[in-house]
């Protein structure tokens, strides 16, 4: 098996993982607050949710070790129908039109995606990293998204411009400084374990770590800033497409993942990502309110005995990136005032 098949399956199942983690972190929160008792983090279901959602994470943490970033940030799409799915086992949600194909459309961009994308990329070692922070194309595109970045940072605080695209660039820019610090470190552990050389001896190892850290903590911190002013159902799709196009840019021009491919390859790997653009949009637009006497209930459960029925809140700012996720693509919303 190649290595990339390894990076690819890995971060299925972790995407998998966190779609199964949000519902069940989603639904414990509810009840708790339904229930107005214990927090909801006494909760030994929201504990096994965190622990689901620590695994998935971790498995897309690993996957940037063995495949190119430009394949595996678009594989998030695998979340959202997973969560469409078990809305519709789980929470009797109405299967719509707009979900099959949106479905159909998402799963053969991702075909589309992993047949044409760069199958192998550098090995990411402490020199190499080194390298590329000095080249000429990244120094340029980093320029570029420092300035940007402070144009719509003076939008944002000193004129007051709440735009939900100003935001989810922002979002954008830190995301793609997180792809980069993501594949250097899983890469450069990946290295090490591998017995090769060792690479956590390296300065720029602790400086990528501490980089991925921090544009993570600013990203969760935007997204709960627009959780508060928008639907999910508009920040989630738009998320996934800039998020998915900024760590593309970063795989092509920071590790040079597309080097040597042909003309086409570039064609189709860009109609694969327009159709799981598709695929997200049409998932998430217009979501139905979830019936309360359809929901599916714990207490149908064996061994359970809980019979409250859910109806989240999209707009808790203590769910941040990953309720806006869930809210989305379990296809619940807020109701209205």
């Amino acid at each position: 098996m190649e290595v990339y098949i390894v990076g690819i399956c890995i971060a299925v199942c972790g995407n998998f993982l966190i779609s199964i983690s949000l519902n069940i972190q989603k639904y414990t929160h509810v009840r708790q607050s339904q229930r107005e008792t214990k927090p909801y983090y006494t909760s030994r279901l929201w504990w096994c949710g965190i622990l689901l959602m620590g695994l998935g994470e971790l498995g897309n943490f690993a996957a940037y070790g063995f495949a190119p970033a430009s394949l595996i940030a678009p594989l998030g799409c695998v979340s959202v129908i997973m969560s469409v799915v078990i809305s519709v086992v789980f929470l009797k949600e109405t299967l719509r039109a707009s979900d099959i194909l949106g479905g159909a459309l998402a799963l053969t961009g991702t075909y589309f995606l992993v047949t044409f994308a760069p199958r192998s990329s550098p090995h990411v070692t402490a020199n190499m990293v080194e390298r590329s922070l000095v080249s000429w194309t990244f120094l340029i595109y980093f320029m570029f998204e420092l300035i940007l970045f402070a144009i719509l940072m003076y939008l944002y605080k000193c004129r007051n411009m709440k735009h939900i695209v100003i935001m989810m660039i922002l979002v954008a820019l830190l995301a793609s400084g997180t792809v980069i610090s993501v594949k250097a470190v899983s890469g450069m552990i990946t290295e090490t374990i591998r017995g090769s050389h060792l690479q956590l001896t390296y300065p720029i190892f602790y400086i990528m770590f501490i980089i991925m850290v921090t544009s993570c903590a600013f990203q969760i911190k935007f997204l709960n800033q627009a959780m508060k002013m928008f639907d999910a159902t508009e920040i989630v799709p738009i998320n996934y497409v800039f998020f998915t196009a900024s760590a593309v840019v970063a795989g092509i021009l920071f590790y040079e993942e597309f080097y040597g491919l042909s003309l086409i390859y570039y064609i189709m790997f860009a109609i694969g990502c327009l159709l799981a653009f598709t695929g997200v949009f049409l998932i998430a637009r217009a979501r139905p309110r979830i019936k309360m006497d359809r929901v599916f209930s714990m207490g149908q459960i064996p061994g359970k005995s809980c019979t409250d029925k859910m109806q989240p809140q999209s707009d808790d700012s203590k769910y941040g990136k990953l309720g806006s996720k869930l809210t989305c693509n379990s296809g619940i919303q807020q109701d209205e005032p």
